[in-house]
C-alpha cells in the first residue's frame, strides 16, 4: 500500500508492505512525484518505528505529583484533553480589553506544532486554535 514518510514534512512517499497483518517492509515510492523512490536514511529505518518493541501501543497518564505512571483508555485521554482545553478557554478569555476594544483571545493556550506534520494538517491545527481564540500558534517548521 502507498503512503507517507512519518518523520518530517517534506512528504516523501513510501511503499508498505503487510504480511499476515505486520508491516514487513517498508521502501520508496518510485510513482511519489516528491521523492521518486528515494528515503532518506530516517525515512528508510521507518520499518523498525513501527515493528519496535519499545512501541508504545497504549496511552501512559501520570497524575500530578505522581512518581507511577497508569494506562487510560483513548476515549478517557482524549475526553481529558478536551476538558482541560475548554477550562482553560474558559478561565483565560479576554472579550475586550480596559479601554473596551474587542479582543476575543486567550492568552492562556498555545500551539507548538512539529516538523512532521505535513501542510494540510498545519492549516486545519491553525483553524482549530484560531477558532478557539488563540493566537500564539506555531510550528517547528517555520522556527
Amino acid at each position: 500500500m502507498q503512503s507517507v514518510c512519518p518523520y518530517c514534512a517534506v512528504g516523501c512517499g513510501q511503499r508498505v508492505y503487510v504480511k499476515d497483518e505486520k508491516v514487513v517492509q517498508i521502501e520508496g515510492d518510485p510513482d511519489s512525484p516528491i521523492s521518486r523512490g528515494r528515503l532518506c536514511p530516517k525515512g528508510s529505518a521507518s520499518e523498525q518505528l513501527v515493528n519496535s518493541p519499545g512501541r508504545q501501543t497504549k496511552v501512559l497518564y501520570r497524575a500530578p505529583r505522581s512518581t507511577e505512571w497508569q494506562h487510560l483508555d483513548l476515549a478517557t485521554a482524549v475526553d481529558m484533553v478536551a476538558d482541560r482545553f475548554i477550562e482553560t478557554r474558559r478561565r483565560t478569555w479576554q472579550q475586550e480589553d480596559e479601554q473596551g476594544r474587542l479582543l476575543r483571545r486567550t492568552m492562556g493556550i498555545a500551539s507548538l506544532g512539529g516538523a512532521t506534520l505535513d501542510n494540510e494538517e498545519n492549516y486545519l491545527i491553525k483553524k482549530l486554535f484560531t477558532a478557539a481564540g488563540a493566537v500564539q500558534t506555531e510550528n517547528q517548521a517555520r522556527i
